[in-house]
């Protein structure tokens, strides 16, 4: 009886005192370094268990979630977090992060939360983004991103929420977006997006949120917008859309689909005052 106490008791403090991997170690130490650690508002003693370790949630010895939103994180991201191979989500909302997104967050095949927005990132998104599958959210907003969304997109089936608002970026919203079935808020706002909102919007059958507002865009709206019946909040005015809409459509936008033309001013797109909805009248 005294032997398996005392077994026990050691087994319990191997447990207690198990440790993630030497990389993945390395890898949070990189973060810590890179984003002067030092002057966080909530420090980590590197030389303390990494269980110790503020924001850092360990499961089985590995390393599952990150979360150091608010804490005063100054600096780039290393590119070895991809290291951190079983990160399941990573919090660093509302920092001092800046430079770009490193390429290999791609590598973070489990990764399914991504929220760096409120900080002071460049550069274009990493068109290697996309090969972290499990994505269900990717939150950049509130950041000086520029450049496409990478055509590859489609590849984060997924993916559930898209909020990129408050960026600089320019291009078409490309036709591989609209294959993500499983997106439900898609917000670009106060970008620079041109080109046309396609018909195959309406393939985005769960989306409940859309948020245009404020870029470049023009063209006819579609009345496919109408098919989406989960569709709860729409927002596209303040682009350069033009042509007719039916009442339906403008009852879904917030601000009434009140467009921006070449010379700053604006003013609402009108209304068949025959229909209150286009796809009846095709049918």
């Amino acid at each position: 009886m005294k032997a398996t106490f005392i077994l026990l008791i050691l087994l319990f403090s191997l447990a207690s005192f198990a440790e993630i991997s030497v990389s993945e170690k390395n890898a949070l130490i990189d973060l810590n370094k890179s984003t002067q650690g030092e002057n966080w508002s909530n420090k980590w003693n590197l030389n303390s268990s990494v269980t110790t370790w503020y924001g850092v949630k360990i499961v089985n010895d590995k390393v599952v979630s990150i979360d150091l939103s608010d804490n005063n994180l100054t600096g780039n991201l290393p590119s070895s977090i991809s290291d951190l191979k079983f990160l399941t989500s990573i919090n660093l909302f509302k920092n001092n992060i800046y430079g770009v997104l490193p390429s290999t967050i791609g590598d973070l095949k489990s990764l399914e939360v991504l929220n760096v927005s409120f900080n002071k990132l460049t550069g274009s998104l990493p068109s290697e983004i996309t090969d972290a599958t499990s994505l269900k959210t990717i939150q950049l907003f509130m950041n000086g991103i520029s450049g496409e969304l990478p055509k590859s997109i489609d590849k984060l089936q997924h993916l559930e929420t898209l909020s990129l608002y408050n960026n600089q970026f320019t291009g078409d919203i490309p036709t591989e977006l609209y294959q993500i079935r499983a997106l439900k808020n898609l917000e670009l706002n106060s970008n620079k997006f041109t080109g046309s909102l396609s018909a195959a919007v309406a393939n985005l059958t769960s989306l409940e949120t859309l948020s245009l507002f404020d870029n470049n865009m023009k063209g006819q709206i579609p009345f496919d917008l109408e098919k989406l019946n989960n569709l709860k909040e729409m927002n596209i005015s303040y682009n350069n859309f033009n042509g007719l809409v039916s009442k339906n459509l403008a009852n879904k936008d917030i601000l009434k689909l009140t467009m921006v033309n070449e010379y700053g001013v604006a003013s609402a797109l009108k209304i068949r005052s025959d229909r209150n909805s286009a796809i009846a009248s095709d049918e």
